[in-house]
């Protein structure tokens, strides 16, 4: 049987969601409790990885297992996972879902603060020493729109077959001092999101103009954006599946 798994964690304390040699990752947390409670060893495939530092608020994953699982074996599994990763719900799916490949889309959100807050720390990016400009970073976000190769804003020496992605949604939100990018797109390359908000930044605060951004994606070299934004502000917030 193959069950799916959503869950969310605080990235804080782990080198990403997938399993590294050496690291202790999301991944890793999960595998153990459930081969501890399962008294058999699982794996678990993941609907995406999430760099060192960055959290999830919705994360899917599948496994199989070859009995029915307990009404309580949520709670069963949050006893056993440390207090910064949380089991939402487990349910069955069909023999062929893919956690990864049947994602129809992804939506991450960054959080930037424009004052020091003792609160956020490890949640966003403390910029309380800059001003920015929302409307030109808005602006910047239509032409995210308008191409579908993002090899300007992907991690360097990656396997990706292809760099292409299709963005459904961008924009730039403030609610007083906080600062928060929403993006959802069909799929994301590594490190994607963060080389995009550290390029909008640079846009906010006058070293690039909006239309810089557009000969920045056309020019494919990853040289051409700006530094990528801290891991802890970047959160995963939604998986689109048609269930």
């Amino acid at each position: 049987m193959r069950y799916c798994i959503e869950f969310s964690y605080s990235g804080k304390n782990y080198f990403g969601f997938q399993i590294q040699p050496g690291e202790i990752s999301v991944q890793e947390v999960l595998e153990k409790a459930l081969s501890t409670i399962l008294r058999e060893k699982v794996k678990i495939t993941g609907a995406g990885r999430t760099d060192t530092g960055v959290h999830a608020k919705k994360m899917f994953a599948h496994f199989d297992f070859e009995k029915e699982l307990s009404e309580n074996f949520s709670y069963q599994m949050n006893s056993f996972l440390p207090k910064d990763v949380a089991v939402k719900r487990i349910f069955r799916v069909k023999d062929d879902f893919h956690a990864r490949f049947d994602a129809t889309f992804r939506t991450y959100e960054y959080f930037i603060s424009l004052e020091k807050n003792p609160f956020t720390q490890d949640s966003a990016w403390q910029m309380w020493k800059r001003k920015l400009d929302v409307e030109k970073m808005n602006e910047a976000c239509k032409f995210l729109f308008q191409h579908e190769d993002f090899t300007s804003f992907s991690k360097l020496h990656t396997h990706n077959k292809t760099n292409n992605c299709k963005i459904f949604s961008a924009f730039w939100e403030q609610n007083n001092s906080e600062l928060k990018f929403t993006i959802s797109a069909d799929r994301f390359l590594r490190n994607m999101v963060r080389a995009i908000v550290g390029t909008m930044v640079e846009i906010g605060n006058g070293k690039l103009q909006p239309e810089d951004l557009n000969r920045i994606i056309e020019e494919k070299n990853r040289n051409s954006a700006g530094t990528s934004a801290p891991a802890q502000g970047l959160f995963l917030v939604d998986v689109g599946y048609d269930f």
